[in-house]
């Protein structure tokens, strides 16, 4: 008779780590507007495109601020794994996603509208709804909507 060898598991406790505090009044998020102005006080006039996920609850108030990704002037690299971490440590019932075009055009990409898809897919397979994703200008503070323009 052989004996199996045993191997040692890891134990292991998951929580969110808080980098820092964001100061906002606590109102529900009812416009892309409010939520580009959120991003834009997270992330300031960035010289390339930040990936962003406003965690949100039942009453689509913002509860964190989750910077996904941080990429290069016209792509940063998004996966629904990283995108929805946070978003179940923080027991968000849904997400806005927000990014910038450092080049100011607010038109989205084929990519931005693949990868919202596909995060949209993600989220109603986890329970978390996408509601928005909102491409932002940091300069002039535009912004454009994906739900208000039909993409979503």
């Amino acid at each position: 008779m052989t004996s199996t060898a045993r191997k040692a598991l890891d134990i292991v406790t998951i929580e969110m780590k808080k980098d820092r505090k964001f100061l906002c009044n606590g109102d529900r998020l009812t416009t892309p507007k409010q939520a580009a102005q959120a991003f834009c006080g997270l992330v300031g006039n960035p010289d390339r495109e930040c990936f962003v996920a406003l965690l949100l609850d039942g009453k689509t108030r913002i509860v964190a601020l989750h910077l996904v990704s941080q990429g290069s002037l016209n792509q940063s690299i998004v996966h629904p794994r990283e995108t929805f971490k946070s978003a179940i440590l923080a027991n968000s019932s849904a997400i806005i996603l927000a990014h910038n075009h450092p080049t100011g055009d607010l038109t989205p990409s084929s990519e931005d509208i693949a990868i919202t898809r596909r995060l949209k897919e993600a989220g109603d397979l986890l329970g978390i709804r996408v509601l928005d994703h909102i491409i932002v200008d940091t300069d002039s503070g535009d912004c454009q909507s994906f739900a208000e323009i039909g993409l979503l």
